[in-house]
């Protein structure tokens, strides 16, 4: 179920009608894809990752990229591959769940809608990661709205969240369920924080 929630596609970043890179996030992951110039061996393309910064090129020459990262990484457990003429940088978040707006900090910014967007899918990934076998939040009154509405709640494929929750909450088992069709009405809160934080282990 988890993959139905993986990103649709990438986000292109471009610059004077020219694809710089493209790139997609998970909720622990940032991608980077840049295609590479032909008739250059591999071994001359190169990769820094650093806490902050990302520095890409050819050996010998200008670097290709050289910025600053929009939030810091874990540097061990970043890396870079070549695929076919693609490199494709993993940059891995140190803040599991944050809602990256663009890899490079000032550069292709999502707009507000397409990062809105994303963090309602995150947060969505969020919860058929810590939720698949364990709870949904319900309140007294129904607040959290399922939908459709199933009183044994075991055929329910479908959530319509309402993100007003208070004390009053209830827990009811959640039998497997499927968050990939769910959806948020209202503002979507950060993944990162909601409800005291992402899950450890």
């Amino acid at each position: 179920m988890a993959e139905k929630l993986a990103p649709e596609k990438r986000h292109i970043f471009s610059h004077n009608g020219q694809t710089v890179f493209e790139w997609d996030q998970t909720l622990e992951e940032v991608n980077m894809y840049i295609k590479l110039p032909p008739n250059v061996h591999p071994k001359q393309f190169y990769c820094k990752i650093q806490s902050k910064h990302v520095e890409v090129g050819i050996k010998g020459n200008p670097p290709y990229l050289n910025h600053d990262l929009t939030s810091p990484v874990k540097t061990d457990c970043s890396f870079w591959t070549l695929e076919d003429d693609i490199m494709h940088i993993t940059l891995q978040k140190r803040d599991k769940g944050q809602t990256w707006s663009s890899p490079i900090q000032g550069q292709g910014q999502l707009d507000p809608y397409a990062s809105d967007m994303e963090q309602k899918r995150l947060m969505l990934q969020r919860f058929q990661e810590e939720l698949p076998n364990n709870e949904v939040l319900v309140d007294q009154l129904g607040f959290l709205v399922l939908q459709p509405f199933s009183t044994a709640l075991l055929n329910i494929q479908r959530f319509l969240y309402e993100l007003s929750l208070d004390e009053g909450d209830l827990f009811v088992q959640n039998p497997g369920f499927d968050f990939s069709q769910a959806q948020f009405t209202g503002n979507c809160p950060d993944p990162r924080t909601f409800m005291g934080g992402i899950q450890s282990g």
